[in-house]
């Protein structure tokens, strides 16, 4: 068997059947490209799910690991460490908020905004206890934890795991009149993708966000943003909802914070919100260790500059224009999303998305598609517009063939 072959029918043997990955072995990456074992480039256009957002080993994320990897990685919240502070303040401050809550994972930051804001409602606006009610929208993804798929639509990711958690209100995305009718005085809080992405990189309609806003500030209830995939600049804004000037209660963020080096989430918020937590009451050994700071400190000073949002957005743009010709013509029904982001509806007549992954793992070139027949594009931010157009290429000899 070749190296490929014999990596992967290991992995079968001795690793659970969570994922069907592609049938590639990466061995070494660097910016946008990656190479297997058998010496192979191929084109990241995935950018591990947008936690890779500043590219496979970015300098100045790698220098500021291993520049902490000599101090100290790990103190756990029982001690005070010295990059926790400023991590603190640096990610408050490129929010717009006062106050965060890190963590390790996308779920365990999406676990803890669900905790705050029942908190918050028992606390603050005095909801009974045990009655919080929390709205979220169909097709959402937020992890893949007991509690959150209690509130997923999607069968595969919560069939068998029952009996599921309680407290959940799931109405149509992008319906404003569901949500307003589904909002109860027991409500205390609205979480939504501001661009739903396992669903197949889903944009709201126009004024959507504004109207939640709105909404949730009437009722008194909290808008909380997972910006686990949209954050950080993958959309051209540092967040999706900056594109209809929409400031959420609480962010939910993760994947790209930590640079693809190490797991790194938060949640950030208010002082009045997340305030509500006394010691003892909510934790995690590893969150905030001065490991993960010392990377999304960096993380937060290259977002700080703008640039890489500003590629996001001019590139994003080139990449839509260049996807939109493509649908139409029979070989794609759709393309959705915003700035270097996008979800491509393959014609049923070609194949499904996984074999489109597969033929354009053929042509060096990766994504990972979702939902039977769509695929994913959501390459490093620091991709050069060359090696854009020649993935583009790639796709458009897969979709003629």
């Amino acid at each position: 068997m070749s190296a490929t072959e014999t990596a992967i029918a290991s992995a079968e043997a001795h690793s659970a059947h969570n994922y069907h990955p592609l049938p590639v072995v990466v061995a070494s990456a660097e910016g946008a490209w990656m190479t297997d074992v058998e010496g192979r480039r191929y084109l990241d256009l995935l950018a591990g799910y947008s936690a890779l957002n500043f590219g496979h080993g970015n300098r100045r994320l790698i220098d500021a690991a291993k520049a902490q990897l000599e101090r100290v990685t790990l103190t756990s919240r029982a001690f005070h460490h010295d990059r926790f502070a400023d991590f603190c303040t640096r990610l408050a401050e490129l929010c717009g908020m006062e106050m965060v809550l890190p963590m390790n994972t996308g779920a365990e930051a999406v676990e803890t905004a669900v905790k705050t804001a029942r908190k918050w409602g028992y606390r603050v606006k005095g909801v009974p206890d045990g009655m919080a009610k929390i709205i979220v929208a169909s097709d959402n993804f937020h992890g893949r934890t007991t509690t959150i798929i209690s509130f997923s639509t999607d069968p595969e990711a919560r069939a068998d795991y029952g009996p599921y958690t309680p407290g959940f209100e799931i109405v149509p995305y992008g319906d404003l009149t569901a949500l307003r009718e589904a909002m109860t005085e027991n409500t205390v809080a609205v979480l939504i993708e501001p661009i739903q992405g396992e669903a197949g990189v889903l944009v709201p309609p126009a004024g959507y966000l504004p109207g939640v806003r709105e909404l949730t500030r009437e009722r008194n209830v909290l808008f909380i943003a997972d910006e686990i995939q949209s954050g950080l600049g993958r959309t051209g804004k540092t967040f999706a909802c900056e594109h209809e000037g929409v400031v959420p209660d609480m962010y939910v963020l993760g994947k790209a914070l930590g640079g693809g080096v190490v797991p790194v989430s938060a949640v950030v918020s208010s002082a009045d919100i997340l305030g509500v937590f006394r010691p003892g009451e909510h934790g995690s050994t590893f969150g905030g260790n001065p490991l993960a700071c010392a990377v999304a400190l960096e993380v937060i000073a290259m977002l700080r500059t703008g640039e890489h949002q500003e590629r996001a957005a001019e590139l994003g743009d080139h990449l839509h224009r260049e996807l939109g010709l493509l649908a139409g013509g029979g070989t794609v029904e759709a393309v959705r999303g915003r700035g270097l982001w996008a979800g491509v509806d393959i014609a049923p007549a070609l194949g499904t998305g996984r074999q489109i992954s597969e033929r354009l793992m053929e042509e060096r070139v990766l994504v990972k598609d979702t939902h039977g027949s769509t695929i994913r594009i959501a390459p490093p931010l620091v991709i050069s517009k060359e090696d854009l157009d020649w993935g583009l290429d790639r796709l458009r000899t897969v979709l003629s063939a």
